[in-house]
C-alpha cells in the first residue's frame, strides 16, 4: 500500500478542521510523528499563545481539565530542539497543572471537566503520554490505576466511559469504542517515551493495554468496522477503533511489547479499512462524529489517527509478500 496517496488528502482535511486542544493535540502528535516541523512549530507556539493563566495548553472555550495534556508533547519537542524558552516556560506550566493543580479525587486521579467530579476514559491518552515526557512515570502509573479502578470491566476486559466520584458509580457503563481506543493508543504512546524501560509503568501499561486491544479485537465486524459501542450492536458502526487499534498494534510490535504474529497483519488490515473508505475529499468517514460524538460523521481525531497509524507503520519492515 502506498501511504503517500492518503497521507496528503488526510493532512490537508485535518488542518482544515475546527479543532479544540484535545483535537490539536492528536493532531500534533501526528505531525510530529510524521517529521513536518514546518507544521510543529507554529502549533506548538500557539498552543502556548492560548494558554490559560493556570497552564492549559491551547484551550479555547472548553470546560475540560485535561484535554490540554495532550499538547504538552508538541511543546516540549520545540523546546527541546530549538530552544524555545516561550515553550519551555509554558510545557512548565503545564506540568504543574497536571501535577499540582488540577481538581482531583482523594487518591490523585484527575477529573475531566470543570464543575464536576467526574473521571473519563479519555483522559488517560490525554495524561499518561505528557507526564512521562515530564519524567513523571510515577504519576503516570497512578493516574493509569485510579482510571482502571473506576472505569475498567475486568469481565470484559474493557472500559466504561464516565465515572461520577461522589456517588460511586458509573455515569455511563457503556464499553465506548472510541474510549477504549484512547486508551490503548495512550498506552501505546507512553510506553513509547518512557525514558527508563525498567520502570514498572512499562510493564504494567503493556500487559493492560494488550488486554483491552484483545478485548476490542474480539468485537470487529466482518467488514472489519467496530460498533459505537463495542459490545452493542445495535449501535452504528465506525472507523476510528480500527485506527486507534492499528496505532497501538503498529506501536507495540516496533516496540517490542506485542508479537508481530498476529498484531502486525491485524494493524496492516484495520489500517486497510479505514482507507478503503477515504472520500475524495480526505476524510475518513463515517467516525464516531465531531462535535458531539453520538452519531456517525467525521472528526479531527479520526484523521489525525490515521496518520498516526501510517506513521506508526513505516516502523516496521514491509510484510515479506509485498
Amino acid at each position: 500500500m502506498d501511504d503517500d496517496v492518503t497521507l496528503m488528502p488526510v493532512l490537508h482535511a485535518l488542518l482544515a478542521m475546527q479543532r479544540h486542544s484535545w483535537e490539536q493535540g492528536v493532531a500534533s502528535h501526528a505531525l510530529l510523528d510524521l517529521g513536518r516541523d514546518d507544521l510543529v512549530v507554529p502549533m506548538a507556539l500557539d498552543a502556548v499563545t492560548r494558554q490559560t493563566a493556570d497552564g492549559r495548553l491551547g484551550e479555547l472555550d472548553d470546560s475540560g481539565l485535561v484535554n490540554c495534556g495532550a499538547l504538552g508533547e508538541v511543546v516540549h519537542r520545540v523546546a527541546s530542539r530549538t530552544g524555545s524558552a516561550e515553550c519551555a516556560a509554558g510545557f512548565d506550566r503545564q506540568v504543574r497543572w497536571l501535577v499540582e493543580t488540577c481538581p482531583r479525587a482523594a487518591d490523585g486521579t484527575l477529573f475531566h471537566l470543570e464543575g464536576t467530579h467526574q473521571v473519563w476514559v479519555d483522559s488517560v491518552y490525554m495524561l499518561l503520554p505528557v507526564l512521562v515526557l515530564a519524567g513523571r512515570p510515577d504519576e503516570a502509573l497512578r493516574q493509569l490505576r485510579g482510571h482502571a479502578d473506576r472505569l475498567f470491566d475486568p469481565s470484559s476486559g474493557l472500559y466504561a466511559h464516565q465515572y461520577d466520584e461522589d456517588s460511586g458509580t458509573l455515569l455511563r457503563a457503556a464499553h465506548w469504542g472510541t474510549g477504549n481506543g484512547w486508551v490503548v493508543a495512550g498506552l501505546a504512546r507512553a510506553v513509547h517515551l518512557l525514558a527508563d524501560p525498567t520502570h514498572e509503568l512499562r510493564a504494567v501499561a503493556t500487559a493492560h493495554a494488550r488486554t483491552v486491544v484483545d478485548a476490542c479485537l474480539a468485537h470487529r465486524e466482518p467488514d472489519g468496522t467496530f460498533h459505537d459501542v463495542l459490545d452493542d450492536a445495535s449501535t452504528f458502526t465506525e472507523l476510528n477503533v480500527a485506527q486507534m487499534l492499528a496505532y497501538a498494534l503498529f506501536t507495540g510490535v516496533a516496540d517490542g511489547w506485542l508479537p508481530p504474529a498476529p498484531y502486525a497483519a491485524t494493524a496492516r488490515s484495520l489500517l486497510a479499512t479505514a482507507v478503503a473508505h477515504m472520500t475524495p475529499e480526505g476524510f475518513v468517514e463515517p467516525v464516531c462524529g465531531a462535535p458531539h460524538f453520538d452519531r456517525p460523521g467525521r472528526s479531527a481525531e479520526a484523521q489525525a489517527f490515521h496518520l498516526l497509524a501510517l506513521a506508526a507503520s513505516r516502523r516496521l519492515a514491509p510484510p515479506r509478500d509485498s
